[in-house]
């Protein structure tokens, strides 16, 4: 029987090369005809036999290939043995499926029924058992831009589905949904991050961000170096064509993918020719974990230099200016930081909120009081910050309201004042005292996690300058 299809298929083949070089003599001989006049006749067959040549040849090969097949040994040779081999293909495993694992986003008004029914998920039986079950009713709200996985079988049955429920500093945690024998189970998982240490170099072109994403760096990374030298550089006006910045920093991987970024552990950045280095130190007994500069003292001073990450100043301190609502020339008491509407506002310190609400031409105003007779007010805003009552303590850092442009304002901006016994002072040209260094004992121990970070920094670098030549 083997033989026999073999002889049908070679004859099949055989046609096939006959007709197809009738087709192509056909063709020479309409092309001859357009290129030569009829005196040519003789050099039209010469034309034709260009177009055959291909074509005999391949004739030739195919009855080659014939007469050398295995028909053609089978015939020769009555020692071959032709034998049907069955094959189990069920038990090799071929044409069946393993359980699809799939990803998918989560986009802002998804429920996980409809998510699930997006995906191919049958989700007979799930919504009862998200309504029943403690653990699995907190899938009922789902937070958009996470991420949903879920394994189902080839016909769109659930085996699990794991929803990354919330991240904090060390671990993340998951809640699994399982289905077995037609019964849902759900639960709690705790996953421990893997922490890697990561370098990164960059060089300011036109904006840090720009730079960082040259290099490679998270924007929460590049956000974490503006509030580390948020008292020694001011980032609205200070930055330069040429500065640059390394950086050590830790990222958290998660089943061998990176998950986040963590804390920045050491940092150099170059301000205007002038370095500036901060390293995280957590001093043993009751010392303050922070980030301290090459010579112990903590970066965190009594004053931020700014109110806002990032912006530009768009009026000065002057005794004297024309305001552009009242028509006519005063003092103007403080700094105009120009920025969209609802850019959130910290405060450069901690202290207690004296006023908070709504006053003549500062629109909505907060007044915060300071030690030492220290007082700082912020205008313009959109709204206030959650908790900004008279009475109420806040911290350096703390948001305590929004860009906005309330009052007798043209645009939105923050209108930033600084007072020294209510009098008002020029917040860019003050003076910020320095803290105290690191008591003896703790001194010690900051200088060898200082040269450790200092290592690493040194032997990065030096591999990223001979990766680069």
């Amino acid at each position: 029987m083997m033989l026999q299809n073999l002889l049908e298929r070679a004859i099949a083949a055989l046609g096939k090369g006959v007709f197809f070089s009738k087709s192509l003599i056909q063709v020479g001989l309409r092309y001859a005809d357009d290129a030569l006049p009829e005196s040519h006749h003789h050099r039209k067959w010469v034309i034709v036999g260009f177009f055959s040549l291909p074509v005999l040849g391949a004739v030739v090969a195919i009855a080659g290939s014939v007469q050398n097949s295995p028909v053609d040994s089978a015939l020769q040779n009555s020692e071959v043995v032709v034998e049907a081999v069955e094959l189990n293909l069920a038990e090799q495993g071929i044409y069946t499926f393993d359980p699809l694992v799939a990803e998918e986003r989560i986009r802002r008004g998804d429920t996980l029924v409809g998510l699930l029914e997006r995906m191919g998920v049958n989700t007979t039986g799930l919504a009862p058992f998200l309504g029943q079950d403690k653990v699995a009713r907190n899938l009922v709200n789902l937070r958009a831009g996470r991420v949903l996985t879920v394994q189902q079988t080839a016909s769109g049955d659930l085996q699990w589905l794991r929803y990354k429920s919330g991240v904090d500093e060390d671990r993340q945690e998951s809640i699994l949904i399982q289905k077995s024998n037609g019964v849902f189970s759900a639960k709690l998982e705790s996953v421990n991050f893997e922490k890697q240490i990561v370098f990164r170099a960059g060089r300011i072109e036109s904006s840090l961000f720009a730079a960082a994403d040259k290099a490679g760096l998270p924007d929460s990374v590049a956000i974490q170096l503006t509030e580390i030298f948020s008292s020694d550089i001011d980032f609205h006006r200070e930055l330069r064509k040429g500065d640059e910045f390394k950086v050590v920093y830790e990222d958290l991987t998660l089943e061998g993918r990176s998950a986040r970024s963590g804390r920045v552990l050491a940092v150099e950045f170059v301000n205007n020719n002038k370095p500036y280095k901060a390293y995280w130190f957590t001093p043993s007994g009751n010392g303050t974990a922070g980030y301290y500069n090459e010579d112990g003292r903590s970066l965190k001073k009594s004053f931020l230099r700014s109110p806002l990450a990032f912006s530009r100043i768009s009026s000065g301190f002057t005794p004297r200016r024309f305001h552009p609502i009242q028509q006519r020339w005063k003092a103007h008491n403080g700094v105009d930081y120009a920025a969209p509407t609802g850019t959130p506002i910290m405060a450069t310190a901690s202290g207690t909120v004296k006023f908070s609400g709504w006053q003549n031409g500062y629109g909505n105003f907060v007044e915060i009081q300071h030690h030492s007779g220290y007082s700082t007010a912020y205008a313009h805003l959109s709204r206030f910050g959650k908790g900004v009552k008279v009475g109420q303590k806040v911290e350096q850092g703390d948001v305590i309201g929004y860009v906005g442009a309330t009052g007798w304002a043209t645009g939105p901006h923050l209108h930033y004042e600084f007072r020294v016994n209510r009098v008002p002072k020029n917040p860019l040209s003050i003076t910020v005292a320095q803290a105290e260094p690191l008591d003896r004992v703790s001194i010690g121990e900051f200088k060898r996690v200082q040269l450790a970070l200092d290592r690493r920094m040194e032997l990065a670098t030096a591999q990223r300058v001979a990766r680069a030549q």
